[in-house]
């Protein structure tokens, strides 16, 4: 419906005239039990708002998506539903100065993660609800004025089945059947929340002396389904909780503004998690079944302290419209790390910070959809994708240079003000500019226009000139920028200097800090010191920038990566070569290589992690697809190999595990596989849980080995939630004509599918070895995501267009049916565009590294 996608020009015309004193919302999700089967159900949704007028006698209108609206009424007047809402709007004319507006309504349950999601848990048949709004879907569940510059106090009433409990933004209590929560502080709409249901619920507290003497206690929630309960390690996520309100309360000067705070482990989330205040929800993987890898602990603690971050950042100050998403995401990315390294145990964060995060920026900046920090968001639509690599990863790096660039305290002492100043308010990039002007003396203005009002990545490569004593004559840092964003920033780097000691280390032996600006610096403090064998520039990873090598040190690299003995530079050594992989500088199998020489002496498990991600994606998408199977091969081997050979019961084991499953494709793979499910085959210390059986079937499915009947005794071994995600996706996996058809035809001609199932069927649909399957697919696709894009939510329409893409159709005649779909589309909507424009550009990238790699194995 075309009033779904607001317009900035209309959410700017809308703010001007209105202004918002409070809503009153009653949710009767009573509806929400009782037949258990999946056909479309609704709740009652009960709206007051209480709002002025700047110009009375104008016309305005409030937000609703609802299958039917039961009455309006605007200071008295009834006015006839069917004439003043259209399915997405409501239309209020002759506006008085100040206005009562109360709209009853029939709404929708989800199944797409988007409103008010329901999920039926098929372990015990119990029912759980709650909501997901960013950016636009509270008007899925109350009539509202739904953009982040209308806000106001919140107060919500729930009526619910007799044994459920009710969770919402403030304290609540039943009273006569009824759950009422305490009225919130002035917040935008898609930060309230709602969830509902049996969850099993844990407890603790919080507390802190403040500076000036005030006590404060904050009560601790956290919950999760019945079924995941005896999983649930609520103790490490309130020790992460309290170590992050210690971390804030230390530096930001402003207490923990909204009371309680609850933190909700929810089924089929889209997202990582939401900074609801008070309501923090997250997806439920965070609780871990299995045996996982410290990286996994690290990862869930990252993301806590994020949206704690987010308390602050969104939610006690609160971007005026889209454009800025940035003031609150780049922050509460970067915060979290920040607080994760200083406050936890997890202490390497910027380790992970390096090479995983800023890969993500890295990537999102060189598509031809990259876009400023700061972006141009038109509509609803471009602010939904716009929750990008951009937005978080590279904002946040960008933040780490600002840090160094103008102090640490200069930083902090900045927040503070920004957070005093306009405490439940709403801002834009001035207001956060002017306040680290006063704190740091810098010139603010010249720093956002390189960094945040610009896009591309720059990379820095150094130059060394050696004397006749084979010392440094001359170091310089040469700067390069994209022909389609050509802006050369300034840069706050180190460069470090490494040779091997005595002992064959890889160790650095000096290191400068100098500000690179222009297209060649010279770093003149290097000069004399002892010929280096690895220059690495922005080493401990100052700046935001793809690192190149000079020939030597390439070399090096080549011959003794794993003597690198900091972890730090290890990690954006490895960042640097996967990067000159994706740019088609070095071949695939040159990057598969080092992966199989050098990765079992990876110390860090995340930068494992990343590496056999990597490596998977430089097989399936950037080697020469004659040499594939080779690399398979040799893949295998090498994981089989560094599994049986790592310490027993080790996380590194279990990385290796899964590795070597990711890529198994032989019989004799498989058969391992086969072993390790049955008991025959024994790894010293592996333990061969629940959710390492799903990961090992994956492969076994893939290549016919694993049929409908072992996968469905599978899932009656675990007839779980994520059991039947993981017996989806491997039943979509299976190597037959038939079953792609079925796949296909559920995903893209049904609705029937959850968001959870949706994505798990396509990502069975698609595998590497399945070529073949997939290619009648690829003219199909190109007929169906226009109406895909037009009927479904905007959520299965990203995940559709995305996943959906033939990528595995690399070849130049899929890049001409995408070249012509785009002209022939050039009116279809600027997001889905965008979408597949992405999609071509990882393609075209593709078959550049391809044909890199065939010259290289040629040479």
């Amino acid at each position: 419906m075309p009033g779904e996608n607001l317009s900035r020009d209309e959410a700017q015309e809308r703010a001007a005239l209105l202004s918002v004193d409070g809503y009153e919302v009653s949710l009767d999700l009573r509806s929400a039990v009782g037949d258990r089967g999946d056909e479309p159900r609704t709740f009652r949704s009960v709206t007051t708002i209480r709002f002025r007028c700047a110009d009375p006698g104008a016309t305005s209108f409030a937000d609703l998506i609802a299958p039917s609206v039961t009455s309006v009424s605007l200071n008295g007047r009834d006015l006839d539903p069917r004439a003043v809402f259209d399915g997405s709007r409501i239309v209020l004319d002759d506006l008085a100065a100040e206005n009562e507006l109360v709209v009853d309504a029939q709404c929708a349950y989800s199944r797409t993660g988007e409103g008010m999601h329901r999920f039926v848990d098929p372990e015990d048949g119990e029912v759980y609800l709650y909501t997901q709004y960013e950016p636009a879907d509270s008007r899925r569940v109350f009539a509202n004025f739904e953009q982040p510059d209308l806000k106001a106090p919140f107060r919500f009433e729930v009526r619910a089945p007799e044994d459920w409990v009710v969770w919402s933004n403030g304290v609540g209590e039943r009273t006569d059947g009824v759950w009422r929560f305490a009225e919130t502080k002035p917040i935008s709409t898609y930060i309230t929340a709602v969830v509902a249901g049996p969850y099993h619920y844990v407890t603790d507290s919080y507390e802190r002396v403040l500076a000036d003497g005030t006590r404060l206690e904050i009560p601790l929630g956290a919950m999760c389904r019945k079924g995941l309960a005896p999983y649930f390690d609520a103790d490490d996520v309130f020790a992460i909780t309290k170590q992050g309100l210690d971390f804030f309360h230390d530096h930001f000067d402003y207490p923990y503004p909204f009371g309680k705070y609850d933190q909700a482990f929810v089924p089929e989330y889209n997202l990582g998690a939401m900074e609801n205040p008070g309501l923090v929800t997250f997806r439920e993987e965070f609780i871990f079944r299995g045996k996982v890898t410290r990286a996994s602990y690290e990862r869930r603690a990252n993301v806590i302290l994020h949206e704690m971050a987010h308390m602050w950042f969104g939610d006690l100050v609160t971007m005026v419209w889209w454009d800025d998403l940035w003031l609150k995401e780049s922050f509460a990315d970067f915060m979290g790390s920040f607080s994760m390294v200083e406050a936890t145990r997890f202490t390497n964060g910027w380790v992970t910070f390096a090479n995983n995060r800023k890969s993500w920026a890295y990537r999102a900046d060189q598509l031809p959809s990259t876009h400023p920090v700061t972006a141009d968001i038109r509509d609803l639509e471009d602010a939904k994708l716009n929750f990008d690599g951009i937005t978080y990863a590279k904002g946040a790096s960008v933040l780490k240079q600002l840090v160094a660039y103008v102090g640490r305290e200069a930083f902090l002492e900045g927040a503070r003000r920004y957070f005093k100043r306009n405490a439940y308010g709403n801002t834009r990039l001035g207001d956060l500019l002017s306040v680290l002007e006063e704190t740091s003396g810098r010139d603010m203005a010249a720093w956002s226009r390189a960094w945040l009002e610009t896009a591309g990545v720059n990379s820095l490569t150094p130059q060394v000139l050696l004397d006749a004593e084979g010392r440094i004559d001359e170091l310089a840092v040469v700067q390069e920028a994209a022909e389609s964003h050509p802006e050369l920033r300034p840069h706050r780097v180190a460069i470090g200097l490494y040779r091997r000691g005595g002992d064959g280390a890889l160790e650095r032996y000096a290191r400068a800090e100098a500000d690179v600006d222009g297209p060649r610096t010279v770093v003149a403090e290097l000069a004399g010191a002892e010929a280096p064998e690895l220059v690495l520039v922005n080493d401990d990873d100052l700046t935001y920038c793809k690192i190149r090598f000079d020939a030597g040190s390439l070399d090096t690299l080549r011959a003794g990566l794993g003597d690198i003995t900091d972890p730090l530079a290890r990690a954006l050594c490895w960042s640097a070569l996967w990067n000159l992989t994706r740019d088609a500088l070095l071949p695939a199998r040159d990057f598969i290589d080092l992966v199989l020489r050098f990765a079992a002496r990876e110390s860090d498990i995340g930068v494992l992690q990343m590496l056999h991600a990597w490596a998977n994606s430089a097989l399936t998408f950037y080697a020469a697809p004659r040499w594939r199977e080779t690399g398979g091969r040799l893949l295998a081997e090498g994981a089989l190999r560094e599994l049986r050979a790592a310490e027993p019961g080790s996380q590194h084991q279990l990385t290796w595990a899964r590795f070597f499953a990711a890529v198994a494709s032989s019989e004799a793979d498989l058969g391992v596989l086969q072993g390790l499910l049955a008991g025959t085959e024994k790894v010293d210390g592996l333990d061969v849980d629940q959710e390492l059986r799903w990961a090992f079937l994956e492969p076994l499915a893939t290549y016919g080995v694993a049929g409908e009947g072992i996968l469905a005794a599978e899932l009656a071994r675990d007839d779980t939630a994520s059991g039947k995600r993981h017996q989806v996706r491997c039943l979509a996996a299976r190597p037959s004509a038939a079953v792609k058809a079925q796949a296909w035809a559920s995903v893209v001609e049904s609705d029937v599918l959850s968001n959870a199932l949706v994505e798990a069927t396509i990502a069975g649909f698609a595998r590497p070895s399945q070529r073949e399957l997939a290619a009648p697919y690829a003219e199909r696709y190109f007929e169906v995501i226009e109406r895909v894009w037009a009927e479904r939510s905007i959520q299965i329409g990203m995940d559709v267009v995305r996943g959906l893409f033939p990528s595995l159709q690399d070849s130049p005649a899929t890049l001409e049916a995408t070249d012509a779909w785009l002209a022939a589309h050039e009116g279809a909507a600027p997001a889905l565009r965008r979408l597949v424009v992405e999609a071509r550009d990882d393609l075209a990238r593709a078959l550049r590294a391809q044909a890199c790699d065939a010259a290289g194995g040629e040479g």
